[in-house]
């Protein structure tokens, strides 16, 4: 492999050939070990960082090049790097559109980018035009346009994208699905899921350390508060929905036999994070006179082709403890994950729940039962490992990945739809169609296996 062009033409062929021939992936994926991937990191702030440790750990990839604006966060992943034994990245970073001087190395197969939000989608099209295959962190796009904007690329160019959502890859997320595929739950009608995060300690620091000592933000804040707040003050939406929605995009075979049709949100009072500034700093604190526009707590519920509700809750800056709400529920029964509850009609005691712990490990995946001991180190819980086993897979063969640019599209939809829905006191809004229909034809992802 000696140019990106040679790599990309060489995994197309047998990239093919798993899609065509599945009996032989194996064989194909053995002969890719000694292929090693060229990736380039776009952002190795925290979230980057952490992709870094894990990929160092990797034998089948090279850390080629890094780029960030923040000269000490590149030194710090030089560091990791020479700590590892690994030859010195190429750096980038002198600018805002430095990034895309890495993307025209010849020495860059694939590319993660972690940068805020608001160049997430940018930055996956402009790696798409130059050929080379995209991770984005979550969400990736902000607005309708950019979510048609990661489709139509993704279609011209023929390149591929992927969404590196970690929480598909959650093991008791993942037990559920290898339930549903097997259809214990029977036919799926409803289902809730959100992102429920007390992110006050996120969005507030006092411009030193990434969580909390403070109630800055902006320029005076460090980390994702330097940038993520200013979503909570001038944006009334579920800014933030693929945690929740994406493995339940997957359960409902959402752009693969089923798709999204409508939506409809609504907002609470935004009481949260401007008591947040007064109960730390003080009502003459300045940041204690911005009004912020989000809710505290947003809901909104879609309607699907196959006749299923989702239920999705955005609630971020009020105190409470970590959940993402998750209830699948079908013909024969549901699970619950507040409660760490099951009922199946037949086998669970009639009106008692059981104790889930039981059903999921009976119901284990294959890739957790594979790699579990080894992932439970690399972050969220092990499911770290797991998106990132994906997307470097996929992108050795060249393939499309497991959550592709239709399903960017479609779950970071929900972020401009609900602003619209909240500002037209929840008006239904309509899902635009990013397979132009496809997704009548579209196969299901065949997310039981042990490989990726």
């Amino acid at each position: 492999m000696t140019t990106r062009r040679k790599f990309i033409k060489k995994t197309s062929a047998l990239g093919a050939g798993i899609l065509v021939t599945p009996a032989i992936s194996s064989t194909i994926f053995g002969n890719f070990e000694s292929q090693k991937l060229n990736i380039g990191l776009i952002g190795v702030g925290e979230r980057g960082n952490n992709h870094l440790s894990n990929l160092l750990l990797r034998k089948d990839v090279n850390v080629t090049a890094i780029c960030d604006i923040d000269s000490s966060r590149v030194e710090e992943a030089k560091d990791k790097m020479t700590k590892a034994g690994k030859k010195a990245p190429k750096i980038f970073g002198s600018n805002d559109y430095d990034y895309r001087n890495l993307l025209e190395l010849k020495e860059v197969d694939a590319v993660i980018i972690a940068t805020p939000w608001l160049w997430h989608t940018r930055m996956a099209v402009d790696a798409m035009e130059a050929k080379i295959y995209a991770g984005v962190e979550v969400s990736a796009a902000n607005t309708l346009e950019e979510c048609w904007d990661l489709v139509n690329t993704h279609e011209r160019t023929g390149t591929h994208m992927m969404i590196l959502e970690n929480v598909n890859y959650r093991r008791d997320v993942m037990a559920i699905l290898n339930m549903v595929r097997q259809n214990v739950f029977g036919e799926l009608v409803h289902f809730r899921c959100g992102y429920q995060h007390d992110l006050r300690e996120v969005k507030f620091n006092n411009g030193k350390q990434p969580y909390g000592g403070g109630v800055e933000f902006g320029e005076k804040g460090y980390s994702e508060a330097r940038w993520r707040t200013e979503h909570s003050v001038k944006r009334n939406a579920d800014v933030y929905p693929t945690h929740g929605v994406g493995p339940i995009a997957v359960m409902a075979d959402i752009n693969r036999g089923n798709r999204f049709v409508s939506m409809t949100s609504s907002a609470s009072k935004g009481i949260g994070l401007h008591n947040h500034i007064i109960k730390q700093a003080g009502q003459d604190h300045p940041n204690a006179k911005i009004k912020f526009k989000q809710g505290d707590v947003i809901t909104s519920t879609i309607e699907t082709a196959n006749a299923e509700t989702i239920i999705v809750t955005h609630d971020c800056n009020l105190p409470r403890p970590y959940s993402l709400g998750f209830r699948v529920q079908g013909a024969n029964g549901l699970w619950e994950v507040d409660g760490n509850r099951i009922y199946i009609e037949g086998k669970s005691e009639p009106h008692r729940w059981d104790v889930a712990d039981d059903w999921l490990k009976e119901y284990d995946h294959p890739l957790w039962k594979k790699y579990g001991e080894y992932a439970e180190g690399s972050g969220h819980g092990g499911m770290d490992f797991f998106v990132l086993n994906s997307f470097v897979e996929s992108a050795k063969l060249n393939t499309a990945p497991p959550l592709d640019a239709y399903d960017a599209a479609a779950w970071s939809a929900i972020t401009p739809l609900s602003e619209v829905s909240i500002e037209n006191n929840g008006e239904p809004q309509n899902f635009p169609d990013f397979t132009r229909g496809l997704w009548m034809k579209r196969p299901p992802y065949n997310w039981i296996k042990e490989t990726f």
